[in-house]
Formats: C-alpha cells, structure tokens, sequence
C-alpha cells in the first residue's frame, strides 16, 4: 500500500498529548524569517537574497499564488499514491530537493545532512557542483538512495570530465546542467555584506579533491589556498557555451541530462534537438535576472512546447504543498524545492530537513484528496483558475 504522506498531522497531533509541539513552523513560509532571526546576515542573505531588488523571486511567489485550486467533490480519495516515474526513475512523490551551494554556511553537516534526509524519506537529493561536501561523502551519507548531480559547467573541459567520471562512479544517476549562471548575477545583499563565501575556500570542496582541477595549480591546495581559490573563480562558469557543446555532456555521461534554467519554448525545443532527457523550468529562485518572466507563468509554455519529447521539472518559488500542486496542474512532472530545505537545515540539521519534506508532502496529499484526486496524474490545466485580482 502506498505511503499516506498525509499521516504526519496525526503523528503531530498524537504527540501533542505528551505536551510536545513541533520545534520548527508547519506553515512552510514562516521559516525564511525565523532563519533571518537565528542566523548570521551574511549567509541568511546568501540564500534569501536575488537578483536586483528581488522582483523576480516576488513575481515567482505571486505566479503562483494567482493561480487558484478549483476541488472536485464526491470522489474516491480514501487510497492515494503519490508515486511517479521520472527519468526512468519510480519516486515516492514528485519531488526532489534542489541543488544549493554552499550549505556549510547553514549548517556544519552540510549537505551531508540535506542528503541523509532525503535518504530517510525517499525523495531524491540534488548535489551541487559548489557543495562545501566532496561527491563521494555526500555519496556515502545517502548509501544506496536516488542522487542526481548538479553540474556548473566549467571553463575546464578536464575538470567537467573529471566531474562527471566521479558522480557516475559515486552512484549519482541524473545529470542537472545549469544553464542560467555563466556569470554571477547582480545581488544586492551579498554585495552589501561583501560576502562570497566561494573566496574563503568555501563551496569549493569539489573542486579543491579533483585531481584535474589539482593539476593546474602550482602547489597543492594546503600550500596556496589563495592560489586555489582564483583558479576556481577563473574556471568556474563559461559564458562562451552554446548549444552544440552540449555534445561534449552527452558524451561523458551515460543517464538522463537535465537542462535547469530553460524558460523560453524555443529553448527547451533545442534541448529537445540535442538530445538531452528533460529540462526544468527555473528562473534560479530569482537569483539570477531581475525582472524576469516568472517561472510559473514560463511553465505552462514549455510543457506545450516539449511535454511530449522531455521531462519537465520545475523549481522558483514553490513553499507549499498547493504550490506543489499547482505545479503539476502547470505542466510539471515533477517539482524541485530549493530554500525552504536550506531554512530547515540551518535551523534544525537532518530534522529540520525532514520535517520541511513531511510537511510539504503531507499539505500536497491533503491538497490532492481534498481537490478531487488520488494520484499526481489526474491533475491538470482544468484543476486551476486565474485569480484576476
């Protein structure tokens, strides 16, 4: 029988008869502000912040809150099952947590302890490429559990070589290539804070145990970390990329590629042309173009475009389990969340992880029986209305 996601508000309610309460919110936006409060400007801004005075990641929350649910009455609904396949891969539900950079500055366990958590509850994890954590521990955190690997395509052809023998060798299965960051955007609150952690050596942890990336410096790493540190920020990003080399990932990489940032229907018909597997529809959280198409209004374009030749994921945005919802309704197979993990981690380690994916999962079980379905697949363009106001 299929796992009723939706059992965590009687666990909650049930151990409410010992006095005990929840230690983090179970209204999922209510954590950004309580990580603002707890933790330090610097990294709280780091992973609040976006580009340019933050109008695109507002207009990626109001995409979808305009978006209203329409709940059908009078179906069977006692049985759910919120499995999925995607990508050759059969999911719990249609949920992956995003690849974030950087979590050390979270949290000490990092992305070892994003990556146990999703490991306990099922859900595949998505590792940066700019981790604080090497592929292998990350690896080794999540024993046999669904990994895909995030990849920031670098000026190195060695060094993305290297990238992708290593994540294949460590069991990652799905390749995420994003697109929408050659260069680093204009942000506001870490360049207020002068903060960029990747020039302290953090979130380089990839980079600084590949033995391609290794022999392009003239002393090791422990010997000349400021040496170390330029060559990253030299190789990191290429804004020289086009389409055809796309040809060079499908070479090096034997599972389904990803494209993360596709938001234009031509583009994911390109993607589509090159062979690669699925794009997701992302906007980078509205980190990286100010005043940019939200992510949920691109969707419903791209999965009209190439619903039928690729697998359309989607992230930018998504807090709750009726945005999880709506998702699907727009197009998507499948839904990546990104701050709200991070805001769990920061706050509370492994269980604060584990508390943000049960929460979502059981309001987007709730919200699926309560609108009329047993499944993810029944839901549609049907399901939803434009709220005009």
């Amino acid at each position: 029988m299929a796992k009723h996601w939706a059992d965590f508000q009687y666990e909650i309610y049930l151990n409410g008869m010992t006095g005990a309460v929840p230690r983090l919110p179970t209204d999922l936006t209510r954590l950004e502000e309580l990580t603002e409060q707890r933790l330090g400007p610097g990294p709280v801004g780091y992973v609040a912040g976006s580009a340019g005075d933050g109008s695109t990641a507002r207009a990626n929350r109001a995409a979808l809150r305009r978006r209203r649910i329409v709940p059908r009455m009078l179906r069977d609904v006692h049985e759910r099952d919120l499995s999925v396949e995607v990508l050759g891969r059969s999911l719990p539900a249609p949920l992956a947590l995003a690849p974030v950079g950087v979590l050390s500055i979270m949290h000490p366990e990092a992305e070892s302890a994003a990556a146990r958590a999703a490991a306990a509850q099922g859900v595949p994890f998505v590792l940066s490429s700019a981790s604080s954590t090497p592929i292998e521990q990350v690896a080794e955190a999540m024993g046999d559990a669904e990994r895909w690997f995030q990849l920031y395509w670098s000026k190195d052809r060695e060094v993305t070589r290297s990238f992708l023998r290593r994540a294949g060798a460590a069991g990652f299965t799905v390749l995420v290539v994003t697109l929408d960051t050659p260069l680093l955007a204009w942000r506001p609150r870490d360049l207020d804070q002068a903060y960029l952690p990747f020039l302290h050596g953090v979130g380089t942890a990839n980079y600084f145990t590949d033995p391609a990336f290794r022999a392009g410096l003239a002393k090791p790493v422990h010997e000349d970390r400021n040496a170390a540190v330029l060559h990253f920020v030299n190789l990191f990003a290429d804004p020289a990329k086009t389409w055809p080399d796309l040809a060079f990932l499908r070479e090096h990489w034997d599972g389904p590629i990803v494209l993360k940032g596709v938001l234009h229907p031509d583009d994911a018909r390109l993607a589509a042309d090159a062979g690669m597997d699925g794009v997701v529809v992302s906007n980078h959280g509205g980190r990286q173009v100010a005043g940019s198409v939200a992510a949920a209004d691109a969707l419903p374009r791209v999965a009209a475009a190439v619903g039928d030749r690729l697998t359309v994921l989607f992230d930018s945005g998504v807090r709750t389990g009726d945005d999880l919802f709506k998702a699907l309704a727009l197009g998507a197979r499948a839904v990546l969340l990104g701050r709200p993990y991070v805001y769990g981690l920061g706050l509370d380690g492994q269980s604060g992880v584990e508390h943000v994916i049960r929460c979502l999962l059981a309001e987007f079980d709730l919200t699926l029986a309560l609108s009329g379905h047993a499944g993810p697949a029944t839901v549609g363009p049907a399901d939803l209305v434009e709220d005009a106001g």
